[in-house]
């Protein structure tokens, strides 16, 4: 393989870029402790003193210690249900942890926020943890804490395909294909959520602050006339020794994840997906040096090469079709030992031979997809596939080529063969959202609906329709449709529709509604992959890989 060289030094340019992404890293990350702290320190000691972990101490007891928690959807519902006091990260935590040794889909309620209430992003999270674990075939542990749905937002989690009752089916079907799920009631589990324990292979109870009904004593009251308090109602001692509902009971929540651990001690070893290994080696340039990578203004030229240097290790990249559709890097590397695919937005400006004739050239626009791009990464994207390399996609696309000379050269059938390509991948697929994601760029390169098993994305990551300027421009022109206005009204306007539209674009607002997994810090890039490449690994099955009818 070749050892890419890189011309970055840290001058002046180098450090401008670094201390701005830095700063917006800080900012993230100290939003992030917040989360963190669910309801808030107050509620967090009120748990502790009812004899109960909060949340994290039992995903910490449960899971290996010193084990890296790969955590997901921190940032889901940030920034919503304002009306009720808010839901952060939606009142549970979810992730890939490690229990003894093995890769596993961890889901814990946190009973600070709302008492662990299910609002709609709770939902929406939770299916997101059975759906990794599915395609991972990784074990699932349920930490249940919840007072179950959050009714004023019933009619919005309740009735439809995706909502509540998905959790229960995904049960059923996780089951039948042989994923173990292990549950926990470690606090209040109450109506159709009493169905998600009971419906895992094996479930644990807490004396004292574990209890399970389908309908909590003042519904009861109600219904029936019936005064009963809710540990004769359905706590640990009536579910499993009276019912035979729960299978074991435990005097505290320590020893309840204690004797999980040794459950999991037990489990026959998972196989392995065939994916080629090798001894991890750390590249030739300092992982840290991504964070200044990218420049500050997004329509600035960058060599992609510069950043895959500091991913693989050893700084080896073996580029596919180097010289040909050169606004797109394809080639295979190692990330800790993984070997992967890379398919990479190039934004530096290159000149790119579009005719037979050697003197026939066109400058190309960095971060644009152009035809024979397109075409070069559709052939990649089988080739890996052919092959069995997993994916891993840096995205900071502006999307697709227009304009005449690209419509009669079929830009619209290249890159249908790209999404054709991608759409039908059956080797993992990573994402990460390093820049821009612009309009159909962001389905070829591997947007949330094209099945990537994780999707990360930098804090400099911009996701949307199209560019801020010619969106705000788009929407301005719409809005005065056949109205006269002021030249210092029209540049008001347009700073409003602008300071909407980049608010929407951060990659804040992406996370909170769970079209990225989570917000990365670009330095830790390399040990995301790597996570996220062992839990991918646990599922040995690969399809053959088919694309259907293409254009040629």
């Amino acid at each position: 393989m070749s050892i890419l060289e890189s011309q970055i030094t840290a001058d002046e340019r180098f450090e401008k870029r670094f201390q701005h992404w830095n700063s917006l890293w800080r900012e993230i990350a100290q939003q992030e402790a917040t989360l963190r702290l669910g309801g808030g320190e107050k509620r967090l000691e009120r748990q502790r003193a009812k004899g109960k972990m909060t949340a994290r101490e039992r995903i910490a007891a449960l899971c290996d210690e010193g084990a890296p928690f790969l955590e997901l959807g921190l940032w889901a519902a940030h920034g919503m249900y304002a009306e009720f006091g808010g839901a952060p990260a939606a009142g549970v935590v979810i992730g890939v942890g490690r229990i003894q040794g093995r890769e596993a889909m961890v889901v814990a309620n946190d009973a600070t926020v709302k008492a662990g209430a299910w609002f709609p992003m709770t939902c929406k999270k939770v299916l997101r943890a059975q759906e990794i674990a599915a395609e991972n075939r990784l074990p699932v542990v349920y930490l249940v804490d919840s007072a179950g749905v959050f009714l004023p937002l019933q009619d919005e989690i309740f009735p439809d395909r995706d909502h509540f009752g998905r959790a229960f089916y995904n049960n059923a079907r996780l089951s039948a294909a042989g994923i173990p799920q292990i549950a926990a009631i470690l606090g209040p589990c109450v109506a159709g959520g009493a169905y998600l324990p009971i419906m895992s292979d094996e479930s644990h109870i807490v004396e004292g602050t574990g209890s399970i009904f389908l309908a909590g004593p003042h519904l009861v009251k109600a219904a029936i006339g019936e005064s009963i308090e809710a540990e004769d109602l359905g706590g640990a001692f009536v579910q499993c020794d009276i019912s035979g509902v729960v299978d074991h009971r435990h005097p505290d929540d320590a020893s309840c994840l204690a004797k999980i651990r040794s459950q999991f001690a037990q489990m026959a070893p998972p196989p392995a997906a065939p994916f080629a290994r090798r001894e991890a080696r750390d590249p030739q340039y300092p992982a840290s040096q991504l964070t200044g990578m990218l420049p500050v203004d997004r329509s600035r030229p960058y060599d992609a090469r510069e950043m895959i240097a500091r991913l693989v290790d050893g700084s080896e990249f073996d580029e596919f079709k180097e010289t040909y559709g050169q606004t797109l890097l394809c080639g295979t590397g190692w990330i800790d030992g993984w070997a992967v695919g890379i398919v990479a937005n190039q934004r530096s400006i290159v000149t790119q031979r579009t005719g037979v004739e050697e003197r026939d050239r066109e400058l190309q626009i960095g971060g644009v997809v152009y035809s024979e791009a397109a075409d070069k990464g559709a052939r990649f994207v089988q080739l890996c596939n052919q092959k069995g390399i997993p994916l891993l996609f840096l995205q900071d696309v502006t999307g697709f080529m227009v304009g005449s000379r690209a419509e009669r050269g079929g830009i619209i059938k290249d890159g249908a063969k790209m999404v054709n390509a991608v759409a039908n991948t059956v080797v993992p697929k990573i994402t990460i959202f390093v820049g821009n994601s612009y309009g159909a760029g962001n389905y070829a390169m591997c947007g949330k609906a094209y099945g990537a098993r994780f999707v990360y994305a930098w804090p400099s990551a911009s996701i949307a329709v199209m560019g801020g300027a010619q969106a705000s421009k788009t929407l301005l022109s719409i809005q005065l449709k056949n109205r006269e206005v002021s030249d210092e009204e029209r540049e008001s306007l347009l700073s409003k529709i602008q300071r909407r539209y980049d608010e929407a674009m951060d990659p804040r607002y992406a996370a909170a509604r769970l079209w990225v997994d989570a917000i990365i810090d670009p330095g830790q890039t390399r040990e995301v992959v790597s996570r996220s490449l062992a839990a991918a690994a646990c599922n040995p099955v690969i399809d053959e890989f088919k694309t259907g009818v293409l254009q040629t």
